[in-house]
């Protein structure tokens, strides 16, 4: 297996394996663990197999084209410490699957869990592989989507449902903020490559929009990685479960925002402003995040602010701009992830085992689970920087940065006692989690009898503690090589000496250490009395929450704010919300006309033909009559609006467009006729003329509308004949004319460009139709026919009245003579449209037709059959399945443009060639006829899923008759 392959496989697997996961059955428990387990050791064995490579000193790459004349590739590159990252992402990952089998109950949709878990992992790898800035920031708005779904995964729970909209509110605030800043640095790079970008660094830092571009790629940065002062969503993400919560704070998500500034630590870095704007936000996160840790009486809790307080010490060592610093930082990112994934798991086992989590009301379990307890004791240990643990060596490589003079300013004076009093909180708030619950007299009034958990649940804690302590003792032959091949890929040429050694003597950071633990030591005996008492959240800031500030700021925004511009702005009517539309529309085509004013070309007029003349000037009064009649008489209106669109299909066949002619003359078919049976349900409008007067408002409301009509078809008017009228003419016909058939291999240019030239615009247009087909029917499920358009027509009353008085009627005959001939002949045609639209599609590439005619052909069908014999015949004798069509066609069209990737060629190319059939010969065979396929599909069920919609207003009218009669004889009755 190539480098390539390994690398796009690496994204693929946990997708595919997220796909299959939410297909099993909802009991399938072990199934589904095995699957997801399956998938997570895949990775972690083909990111093992990448190291030789990686350690020889180079970068592994892997390009899809996508769109390169913008840039724009689908390229993953994996260097020293995309690998370090994705061992984490995949190891942790591992092993989490492994704990939450155990921890998830089987009441639980455990399918939906590891589906949700497995694609937040292929985001995450994402997010460290991508080497196109673009793909990052798709993948990194994967992360919070996902974690989205993963904290609110318990969603009948308030607490779930409010942390997981918060977390999503404020990383997405942050993601639109890091997009501005990529699409910045790609403006003054000229690329969104990320090894291109990570050469230009000088030219970014020196450039006039490097602070607008810093500012707005630490807020994507600081708001992932939950930062001062954004730091308040983290804890409030604790409703989510364990085993998220272990995964979420050690190797993936939290880590997104410090993994994003080491990675551009050499473009953005070394400058004041980095120092500043970083420093601050992470000497806050530290010392607030520890101090807010030891008042906390939730374990989970707890160890939320903890990851806050660490995450901040990684940020103070990045905003300090030294290369040890950045050595520093990015060794306790990986010391953080295994002691802090190991914590989780014990606070789950302790949660999982005993069903509480406030520590006010744990103690003495060392003597219920003591081997839970000293793998937790250990990974406390590490976390507080406790010699001969992991946590020890990167925090002495702190220590020691911190102390070093990096710029003359107040910040770096304060960064020695900032490092010590936040570490000696560290201390202070992991004694409090041991002596809290582990030490003590034994608990009381338990929901469950503490035990020990399975060894399965507790094997995985049991490997990340080991990890601990073999790092901490013997770095150098553990993690020593791995670290050595992450800091060379980021800091390049600039790498530092550094020793990873666990004794340099009697140092000034070993004397800072000693401060801190003494000192935490201390902190905790003082307040011993105190915490065990004490309410939730910490002295002096007990009333500042942030989640309260959130709370305040979305109401602000999302009711009196959002309440005021829509009472200026907003109406619950059509006709105000549409003038304000095209008045907008009439400014924006305005301003540049005023500006650079109109030129209306040089072209003469040319002799026009009278019968040309004639067909437009029908189609004039058709339109003019369609406005004049739209208020109170629909029907004509939608007649004469039929008759506008009839003469734009003449149009097109005047000036040889048969394909669009076609096209024109089938969708305006279909949608008169839907339009037609929305008619049906609106109520009845009429004018109030009992006066014979109409008043002064309702006249100057006319005149507006009309004036505004005049001047916007004035506008367009001038515009399209400046725009016709150029000497010469600006074209790009001849361009696919010449290439449609050598290029696209198809003679219908128009058809050639939609699913060729420009087939990623027309899949961009396919899905807004599926979107905008199921927003319809979603709409007309909750709307309700009006009163007075709830009885069957005149002309059905009295058939069905006729009906009734037939001697000759059987008992059960409801067959009437109403339409009988055309709802006949209605359903004969059904199969006759079928092979029309088939032959639409299929001479589409070459003639007029294809998939999206063909496709509107096929509704026609349908809708015939709706018209003719009513829903409920039709739906019980035909399972047409929309919403599979729209989803059928839109995943056939990606895959049919995914396909030309295993070419090498880039997304949605196309190739053509003759294939010769026995007694046939030679037959056009293009893909783009696939994705035409593609298109035809979605458009069938989106316009019969808009159908349905309408059609279902039937049944609701039968039950409302119903229930309006069944009342009526209950009343009678009575």
């Amino acid at each position: 297996m190539t480098d390539h392959t390994s690398l796009l496989l690496l994204i693929v697997m946990p997708f595919a394996g997220a796909v299959a996961a939410g297909f099993l059955p909802s009991n399938a428990r072990n199934a589904e663990a095995w699957l997801a387990g399956a998938v997570a050791l895949g990775v972690l064995v083909l990111t093992s197999a990448c190291y030789p490579a990686i350690a020889a000193g180079g970068a592994i790459r892997a390009e899809i084209e996508w769109i390169p004349a913008l840039g724009l590739n689908f390229t993953l590159r994996m260097d020293g410490f995309a690998w370090l990252f994705a061992m984490l992402i995949s190891a942790i990952g591992f092993l989490v699957v492994l704990y939450a089998r155990y921890y998830m109950s089987p009441e639980d949709p455990v399918p939906r869990f590891f589906s949700f878990f497995l694609a937040f992992m292929g985001a995450m790898l994402g997010i460290v592989l991508s080497g196109n800035l673009i793909l990052l920031i798709i993948f990194w708005e994967l992360t919070s989507i996902f974690s989205f779904l993963l904290i609110g995964y318990w969603h009948h729970n308030a607490g779930a449902r409010d942390g997981a909209r918060m977390a999503l509110t404020i990383t997405g605030i942050g993601g639109l903020g890091l997009l501005a800043g990529v699409l910045l640095i790609g403006h003054i790079v000229g690329s969104y490559d990320l090894e291109q970008v990570l050469a230009s660094g000088d030219q970014i830092r020196s450039h006039e929009l490097y602070i607008p571009t810093l500012v707005l790629v630490l807020l994507g940065a600081l708001t992932k990685s939950a930062q001062f002062p954004f730091h308040f969503w983290l804890p409030n993400a604790m409703a989510a479960p364990t085993p998220v919560s272990a995964y979420l704070h050690s190797a993936t998500m939290v880590k997104a925002g410090v993994f994003l500034m080491a990675r551009l630590w050499p473009v953005l870095a070394g400058t004041e402003e980095w120092f500043w704007i970083v420093g601050l936000a992470g000497m806050a996160s530290f010392v607030l995040g520890a101090y807010f840790a030891i008042f906390q009486q939730d374990i989970k809790g707890l160890l939320a602010y903890s990851t806050i307080s660490h995450l901040g010490l990684i940020t103070m060592l990045l905003s300090l701009g030294s290369p040890l610093g950045a050595v520093a930082a990015i060794f306790h990112m990986m010391n953080h992830a295994t002691f802090k994934a190991s914590l989780f798991m014990a606070a789950g086992i302790i949660d999982h085992e005993s069903g509480t989590r406030d520590i006010r009301r744990l103690s003495g379990l060392f003597r219920f689970m003591p081997i839970t307890a000293t793998l937790a004791m250990v990974a406390s240990a590490a976390m507080a920087g406790v010699p001969l643990l992991n946590g020890f060596l990167s925090k002495e490589m702190f220590f020691a940065e911190a102390a070093a003079t990096h710029q003359i300013s107040i910040l770096d004076t304060a960064a020695p006692y900032a490092a010590v009093l936040g570490s000696a909180f560290a201390v202070a708030y992991s004694i409090r989690f041991i002596h809290g619950v582990f030490f003590g007299p034994p608990p009381l009034d338990l929901p469950r009898d503490p035990h020990e958990a399975p060894f399965l649940m507790r094997f995985p804690m049991q490997l990340l503690v080991l990890a601990c302590l073999v790092v901490g003792t013997i770095p150098g032959l553990t993690i020593g090589p791995f670290l050595h091949t992450a800091v060379t890929s980021v800091l390049g040429p600039a790498t530092p000496q550094y020793s990873l050694a666990v004794w340099h003597g009697f140092t000034l950071p070993l004397m800072m250490s000693v401060a801190a633990l003494i000192g935490g030591a201390i902190l905790f005996l003082s307040l011993k009395t105190y915490l065990a008492n004490c309410e939730e959240g910490p002295p002096v800031f007990r009333r500042l929450k942030g989640q309260r500030i959130f709370e305040r700021a979305m109401v602000t925004v999302s009711w009196r704010w959002a309440r005021f511009v829509e009472s200026q702005l907003g109406t619950r009517r059509l006709q105000p919300q549409l003038r304000l539309l095209v008045w907008i529309a009439f400014a924006a085509a305005l301003w540049p006309l005023y500006s650079l004013g109109l030129d209306p070309g040089g072209v003469t007029w040319a002799e026009s033909d009278p019968a040309f003349a004639a067909v437009w000037a029908i189609g004039i009064f058709c339109a003019l009559g369609a406005a004049w009649q739209a208020k109170f008489h629909r029907l004509a209106a939608l007649i004469l609006l039929g008759g506008a669109g009839l003469v734009t299909c003449i149009t097109f066949v005047w000036l040889s467009a048969p394909d669009l002619a076609v096209t024109q003359l089938l969708v305006e078919i279909v949608t008169t006729v839907l339009l037609l049976l929305g008619l049906r349900w609106l109520p009845k409008r009429f004018e109030d003329n009992s006066l014979g007067l109409v008043t002064l408002a309702a006249k100057l409301r006319r005149l507006r509308d009309l004036a505004t009509a005049v001047a916007a078809g004035l506008g367009m008017t001038l515009i399209s004949y400046a725009v016709m009228t150029r000497m010469p003419p600006a074209t790009i016909a001849d361009y696919f004319l010449e290439r449609a058939y050598s290029d696209g291999g198809g003679k219908n240019v128009v058809n050639v460009i939609l699913v060729d030239f420009r087939g990623f615009d027309t899949f961009g247009e396919i899905t807004v139709l599926g979107v905008v087909a199921l927003t319809v029917f979603a709409l007309l499920r909750r709307f309700r026919p009006a009163p007075d358009s709830v009885e069957s027509p005149e002309q059905q009353r009295v058939q069905k009245a006729f009906d009734e008085a037939r001697p000759d009627r059987e008992a059960g005959d409801t067959v009437s003579d109403y339409l009988l001939v055309p709802s006949v002949i209605m359903q004969w045609l059904f199969p006759v449209i079928i092979v029309f639209a088939a032959y639409l599609f299929l001479r589409g590439h070459d003639l007029p037709g294809g998939g999206f005619a063909a496709g509107v052909a096929m509704a026609a069908a349908f809708i015939l059959q709706y018209m003719a014999a009513g829903t409920i015949w039709v739906e019980a004798r035909l399972r047409v399945l929309p919403v599979n069509w729209i989803g059928f066609g839109l995943l056939f069209a990606a895959m049919v443009g995914m396909g030309s990737w295993l070419a090498g060629y880039p997304f949605l190319t196309s190739h053509s060639q003759y294939l010769e059939l026995p007694l046939v010969g030679s037959v056009p065979v293009a893909s783009a006829t696939l994705f035409d396929l593609g298109v035809f599909s979605l458009v069938v069920g989106a316009t019969v899923l808009m159908l349905i919609a309408l059609a279902h207003q039937s049944i609701r009218r039968l039950r409302a008759s119903r229930i309006a009669a069944e009342a009526e004889a209950a009343s009678e009755a009575a």
